[in-house]
């Protein structure tokens, strides 16, 4: 990709990943993109730099608007390695930029790099930029999703440079959410989001809406979101605000997951008439099986749900591996405003199902008990239990779903 205007004399110069499907073991089955952006000003200044793998794509895209070797302001807002480990051969070619960063920033940035000869200005929330037609205002956004992290917002042209917030992990040929939508489908860019918020962003629900609250109080108007991956906001920003603070606030679908694994098919022979069950007492129901299902998917679909019943065989009296592994992986995200039961098989001591629940308390979610065990296969007998089971539950969703309902 070349470099892009997004707004006059600003412009995108990052790096598109067609290729990654494994982010620090989160799963990215449509790529990702690493935004940087470079403000062509009496002052020239670059916003963030890429992942090192892609060093050479954002100079090139740099050389193509003006010579590194002019710009005068680096601003980092984030120092995650998938936007500042190119920052070295940045520098490289820009000996007498100033980079601006948050005090967290320069001591992480400094585990790196050897910083000592970089010329390094420390800033935090209210301080400004002026580089000439434009003032850039700073604010720290520390635990979104790093203690380094900040943002950078642009007055004059009314765009927001929101590092991880906002964003989503899709590489694509256009770089704006109303070209996404014409050219694949709303459906998918919220699927999107859902996705990156759920994985990345979901233990940072009250901070997220204290943030945007903050930037209500000062005032900013925004006209676009430039976030460090994936689509730009420029045609709604606001409904990429509105998605977020009802995420923050713990929004759901009035719907069930069922997650599950199974040895010999008993606890997936199960999933069947509870989703029946779930079904005609008019909820929807999507069922995943895990060594079938990239977890971060599970995760989203967890995070989609108000409610989720997760199944599981007993092996060696406690749960699956698989089952255990993403509630463990689920209790750092730490989840708000769900119900969660458990059900599934065993053959001559169970344990599983009394495992979950355990890990549910842990988590502090809702809970829906009893669970349900069957020993070995279930019979037509067993089923009908099943059944009843899912019709239970799916009321039990549904009461608790009233809480949330404005």
């Amino acid at each position: 990709m070349t470099a892009v205007e997004i707004k006059k004399d600003i412009y995108w110069v990052g790096a598109i990943d067609w290729a990654v499907r494994d982010f620090h073991g989160y799963e990215t089955p449509r790529g990702t993109s690493y935004n940087n952006y470079l403000i062509m000003d009496d002052e020239i200044t670059l916003i963030d730099t890429v992942k090192d793998d892609f060093a050479e794509v954002t100079i090139k895209n740099i050389q193509s608007i003006v010579q590194p070797e002019k710009i005068k302001h680096i601003v980092i807002n984030h120092i995650e390695n998938d936007h500042a480990t190119s920052i070295d051969r940045i520098m490289a070619l820009t000996p007498n930029a100033t980079i601006y960063i948050t005090e967290k920033g320069k001591k992480g940035l400094a585990r790196f790099f050897d910083i000592s000869k970089w010329n390094m200005k420390v800033v935090k929330t209210g301080d400004t930029l002026n580089i000439g037609k434009r003032t850039l205002l700073f604010l720290e956004t520390p635990m979104l999703h790093w203690p380094d992290s900040m943002m950078t917002y642009d007055k004059e042209d009314k765009v927001l440079f929101s590092q991880d917030a906002f964003g989503q992990h899709i590489a694509s040929a256009v770089r704006f959410d109303d070209e996404f939508i014409t050219c694949e489908s709303m459906y998918e860019l919220d699927d999107a989001i859902a996705d990156y918020y759920a994985n990345i962003l979901m233990p940072f629900g009250q901070l997220i809406k204290s943030k945007i609250a903050d930037v209500q109080k000062l005032g900013i108007e925004i006209d676009m979101i430039a976030p460090d991956h994936g689509i730009i906001w420029r045609a709604n920003p606001g409904k990429i605000l509105q998605m977020y603070m009802d995420m923050a606030s713990g929004c759901a679908k009035l719907s069930v997951s069922i997650i599950y694994d199974t040895m010999w098919h008993s606890t997936e022979i199960m999933t069947t008439p509870i989703m029946q069950g779930i079904k005609d007492e008019g909820l929807e129901c999507k069922i995943i099986k895990l060594r079938a299902t990239p977890m971060s998917v599970a995760v989203k679909e967890f995070w989609k749900s108000r409610g989720t019943l997760f199944g599981t065989p007993t092996i060696n009296n406690v749960m699956c591996p698989t089952v255990a592994q993403i509630l463990y992986h689920l209790s750092g995200l730490r989840p708000k405003n769900r119900i969660v039961g458990a059900f599934g098989s065993f053959g001559w001591g169970g344990g599983a199902v009394k495992g979950a629940y355990e890990e549910f308390k842990k988590m502090g979610l809702e809970i829906s008990e009893p669970g349900l065990q069957i020993n070995y296969r279930p019979s037509l007998e067993d089923e009908t239990k099943c059944y009843e089971f899912g019709k239970e539950f799916a009321k039990k969703v549904r009461e608790y779903h009233k809480k949330f309902e404005s």
